[in-house]
């Protein structure tokens, strides 16, 4: 019995630190300046931008700020991205 107690006592404790390094790598926090690659891509204005509100891109809802502090309301002109600042996009109307 105290044969199979002390590798079955290993095992759990290998386990426990294995858990233990999962759970600090997940609380890891990741930091992109240009989210998902999203810079470059066209997409619509859906609450007027004076200078901040929300685009539509590829289906998603995104917070973004015009470049320049312009206004562009809804659906007056697609935008393009052209930066990030966290999950905040930079972008600028469409000529």
């Amino acid at each position: 019995m105290t044969a199979l107690l002390l590798p079955l006592l290993f095992l759990a404790a290998a386990a426990l630190v294995l858990a233990a390094y999962v759970a600090a790598v997940s609380r890891h926090k990741k930091a992109s300046q240009q989210p998902f690659g999203l810079t470059g891509r066209v997409g619509s204005v859906e609450q007027p931008l004076r200078p901040e509100g929300f685009v539509m891109i590829d289906g998603e809802l995104w917070r973004a700020r015009a470049r320049g502090g312009v206004e562009v309301g809804r659906g007056e002109s697609n935008v393009r991205v052209v930066g990030a600042q966290g999950h905040l996009l930079e972008v600028e109307p469409l000529a």
